[in-house]
């Protein structure tokens, strides 16, 4: 009787807790048995298992095994326990030596030929282990994901036979090295967009605050190529940020491409989206499209054809940055700090108060359409502004003074800045205290929010959300004090909470 202890991570969000898996060879007849919660991809690795271990020309133990994966009440799945059970009955089998085990962590999924295959999650296991002595061993290809991580040792293996070699010390293996591209992405100039300065604006200051935007108007104004041109107008992301992203990007169907490294995500799900699918969850809990597009851009097209469930699921992230999943057999918490845009038609047809004169649609209608988006989803979305019908002579016109995104850039990275350096985050996510101080105003500034708020009959969270939005329009006009003309700018970007036409 013998017992081999190697470690992996499950791939349950940020929080991801260890897992330790221990093989034991017990007297008896032939039988594998895997015990901890295993979903069918890790019953399976019973096959896959075998086969590697005989194909690498080692002998199969032939003897009662059974493999524990602890914690016992945590779900496990996936292929990434391949290699620590092949490790674990090699170790256990005297095959390799044991000596040195304790110094890695294995992860990695197994061909039947030995060959290792990439997995998802690299990332999160490194970022687990960044304070942790261990060095972490993986495929190829996701080790060179896991070197994204200052601080973490990730070695590529490209068999389960190369392992073992290390392991009897006939071997070593190489430290991945980083492959960061940085290469700006070619994304849409702002500049292409004709017409529309108060909308560009409202987009300016989004991107400057991170303040989540709502554009309203008829068809075919410019609502969508204005929202595909924002990431185009955001700052560059820092360290944190980018490994934060990647790793979301790491737990995804797609998994995170290295090309992709700095670059903002810009996530655009259709209007049939399942609240599964926009939140997170399922049995096994995936992130959903508001993870993906962490520290990135989530554009909602026709947002009240979104289903009403799958949208109320967006007030909580909006305002805290994280999303909790709760299912019966587990708790998961994702990141979710995305910067929200979305576009809305006025009514079911479009032109409700467009000078065209078109709109056909009946009060009711008007009213049902517009009921799809709760007071509560709105009153959460800082920025709301129309995006009116551009004139025949503004597209006509052979010589245009439009401008570039880069030059919007850095206006907004300068803004950025200044929050960073005042309050260490972003204007939006300020809260209670940090909003006093940040927002304070002078009596010209009380007595103009006094009125708005009694006119327009404003929340609570619409008064913070509108002196968040006035600190932003100062930052963007490098102002420490917040003045009644930002203010009115605040105030106007909140259209939805007045008649509109």
């Amino acid at each position: 009787m013998s017992l081999a202890i190697v470690y992996s991570r499950a791939e349950v969000g940020m929080d991801a807790p260890q897992v330790t898996v221990e093989v034991h060879l017990a007297r008896g007849l032939p039988k594998f048995s895997i015990v901890g919660l295993p979903e069918t991809a890790v019953k399976e690795s019973r096959d896959r298992v075998r086969g590697a271990i005989l194909n690498s020309n080692f002998e199969f133990p032939r003897q009662r095994i059974i493999v524990s994966l602890a914690p016992a009440d945590l779900p496990k799945e996936g292929g990434r326990f391949d290699l620590p059970i092949a490790i674990g009955l090699l170790a256990a089998s005297h095959q390799v030596r044991r000596d040195d085990i304790a110094q890695y962590v294995f992860l990695g999924e197994l061909a039947l030929s030995g060959e290792l295959r990439d997995i998802r999650g690299a990332l999160i296991a490194a970022l687990s282990l960044r304070n942790s002595r261990k060095k972490l061993v993986l495929p190829v290809n996701s080790a060179q994901q896991a070197a994204l991580v200052n601080g973490v040792q990730a070695l590529g293996a490209h068999s389960l036979l190369q392992i073992c070699a290390v392991l009897n010390r006939q071997e070593t293996l190489a430290a991945a090295v980083q492959q960061r591209t940085e290469k700006p992405p070619l994304r849409d100039d702002m500049r292409d967009v004709v017409g529309q300065p108060f909308a560009k604006r409202a987009l300016e200051i989004a991107a400057a605050g991170a303040h989540s935007v709502l554009m309203a108007g008829p068809p075919g104004t410019g609502k969508t190529m204005l929202a595909n041109r924002l990431p185009g107008i955001l700052p560059s992301m820092t360290e944190d940020e980018a490994l934060e992203s990647a790793a979301m990007e790491s737990l995804g169907q797609n998994g995170f491409k290295p090309e992709h490294w700095k670059q903002r995500p810009f996530r655009s799900p259709h209007h049939s989206a399942s609240s599964s699918a926009l939140i997170g969850g399922g049995s096994i809990p995936r992130p959903g499209e508001i993870s993906l597009a962490h520290h990135g851009v989530l554009f909602l097209d026709e947002l009240p054809e979104f289903d009403r469930k799958a949208l109320e699921a967006l007030r909580e992230p909006l305002e805290s940055g994280v999303i909790n999943i709760s299912r019966a057999a587990r708790q998961t918490r994702y990141l979710a700090n995305f910067l929200l845009v979305a576009t809305s038609n006025p009514c079911p047809c479009g032109y409700l108060g467009d000078a065209s004169d078109q709109c056909r649609c009946t009060p009711e209608q008007v009213f049902r359409y517009r009921a799809k988006l709760s007071g509560p989803l709105l009153d959460r979305i800082d920025i709301h502004v129309q995006a009116p019908r551009v004139a025949y002579r503004d597209l006509s016109q052979s010589e245009r003074n439009e401008e570039a995104s880069e030059t919007i850039r850095q206006r907004v990275a300068l803004a950025r800045e200044w929050q960073l350096s005042r309050q260490g985050k972003t204007n939006h996510l300020l809260q209670g205290k940090e909003i006093e101080q940040a927002c304070a105003l002078d009596a010209r500034g009380h007595q103009l929010l006094d009125q708005a708020m009694e006119r327009l009959r404003l929340s609570a969270r619409a008064y913070h959300r509108i002196l968040k939005v006035a600190r932003t329009v100062a930052d963007l006009n490098q102002q420490q004090q917040i003045d009644p003309q930002h203010l009115s700018m605040a105030i106007k970007l909140r259209c939805f909470d007045r008649a509109i036409p």
